[in-house]
């Protein structure tokens, strides 16, 4: 084994003591990982004020008579659909909240005192394998340079993880995710302000009837010629409000297409960072590291 290499691999070795002992790579995933679960947990709450104002949009009743013909309606039934969607998506976003948090409690039991000490101690003794081949027979010093390898993957795999998923998450992510959630928010308002409206009582017939009772002549057959106006009027207001209601419908089919747009944004964006993003760069770590262990024991096996 040449001197150069030795003395790239003892760096190697220097480095990876040096931070685990330092904690500089903990505190970076951590930070990283406190940032996602608040962003998780934000949108939770999203999908849990949704589903709320979704609840309360289906209860929404309006009884019309236009034409004479009595007709209840029940607008916010339109939104079930989406309710459905809307509860897999919280799910979802508590399972991912989870993930993170246990993401967090790992990286602090993974920075134990104990665990760094043992690291540290075994790359010493795959510092002296390197630079004294002859103990390559020694069989408790191969064991140890392989406890190093574990230990290392052991030690560094989370806040590797961490750290290169919230690199995608910052490169190709986080601006999908921002509009996402905000517009979810904005569709929320939406649902809640359009049901409001729907739901609002017509005070105007109530106060026309008043004036209607607070006249002071009483002709003949002025109660029939008052009942059928009342009637007419009656019709003829709940057709406009039929009308209206038909545009708030429209809106509120909108605000829910609207809605199941983001929402699946957002369950692909948590998905990849919680789980596929993961499963790939912890892969990419142990194959890298077990490439890297396993080309310096060869070259270690090989005479000067």
């Amino acid at each position: 084994m040449s001197a150069t290499r030795k003395s790239l691999t003892t760096l190697l070795i220097v480095l990876i003591a040096a931070v685990a002992t330092t904690g500089v790579a903990d505190q970076v995933s951590d930070d990283y990982a406190e940032d996602a679960l608040k962003r998780a947990l934000a949108t939770f709450a999203v999908a849990r004020t949704l589903n709320g104002v979704i609840s309360v949009a289906q209860g929404t009743e309006i009884a019309l008579e236009p034409g004479g013909v009595g007709v209840m309606l029940t607008p916010g039934q339109i939104l079930d659909p989406i309710n459905d969607l809307v509860e897999r998506f919280s799910s979802v976003m508590l399972v991912a909240a989870s993930s993170l948090g246990l993401q967090i409690v790992l990286l602090e039991i993974l920075s134990w005192w104990v665990l760094t000490a043992a690291l540290v101690a075994s790359l010493a003794v795959a510092l002296l394998l390197i630079w004294s081949p002859e103990l390559r027979n020694n069989r408790f010093v191969g064991v140890m340079a392989k406890v190093a390898v574990a230990l290392t993957v052991l030690r560094f795999a989370l806040p590797v993880i961490i750290i290169c998923t919230n690199f995608v998450f910052e490169t190709f992510l986080e601006t999908r995710h921002d509009v996402a959630s905000s517009e979810l928010s904005a569709s929320a308002t939406q649902i809640e302000q359009i049901s409001a409206d729907i739901d609002a009582p017509d005070e105007s017939a109530g106060a026309e009837a008043a004036d209607a009772d607070g006249g002071a002549f009483e002709l003949p057959g002025w109660d029939d010629l008052r009942e059928s106006a009342a009637r007419l009027y009656s019709s003829t207001t709940d057709w406009i409000r039929s009308n209206a209601v038909s545009e708030r419908i429209a809106g509120l089919q909108e605000s829910a297409s609207s809605a199941t747009s983001h929402i699946i944004d957002l369950i692909v964006i948590f998905v990849l960072q919680t789980i596929i993003f993961p499963v790939v760069f912890l892969w990419l770590f142990v194959e890298a590291l077990k490439a890297l262990a396993s080309r310096s024991m060869n070259v270690v096996r090989k005479t000067d």
